[in-house]
């Protein structure tokens, strides 16, 4: 399957910086997480590490790509409620009734956007840590059951 990376929107969800104390000083570098989707219920998330901020997005977009997956979306919502746990973060996400919008704060904001799901209720549950919640929210939508 071949894919069109312009079909694409990417969301950087978070750029953090590493800060390595060594003897002359302290060494930084960024670290970027970030989510691409189609709209069209294909999603993927990927990080990047690097001493500029530009080159972590870049190595975090070419990480995205490697990592995707088909969610299976109907109409506007999602087929049924699912819970997924992981690591410490837990994403409890429901379908809405079309016109209730996007219901969800932190990392699974743009995910959910980005997967092309346009009527959710979403509550994250546990760590907000948004590494680890990108990833459970994007391992639910991929154990969605159409």
């Amino acid at each position: 399957m071949a894919i069109n990376k312009d079909d694409f929107q990417e969301a950087i969800v978070k750029i953090g910086r590493v800060t390595k104390v060594v003897k002359g000083g302290r060494r930084f570098r960024f670290t970027a997480l970030v989510v691409v989707g189609d709209k069209k219920g294909t999603i993927g998330f990927g990080t990047g590490k690097a001493k500029e901020v530009p080159d972590a997005i870049k190595k975090a977009l070419d990480d995205a790509f490697k990592s995707l997956v088909n969610v299976s979306i109907k109409g506007t919502t999602i087929a049924h409620d699912i819970e997924h746990k992981y690591n410490a973060s837990k994403i409890l996400l429901k379908p809405a009734s079309e016109g209730t919008g996007l219901i969800a704060g932190g990392a699974a904001r743009p995910v959910l956007e980005l997967s092309g799901v346009k009527d959710i209720i979403a509550k994250s549950l546990g760590s907000n840590n948004p590494n680890n919640l990108v990833q459970a929210t994007v391992e639910a939508l991929a154990r969605i059951k159409g």
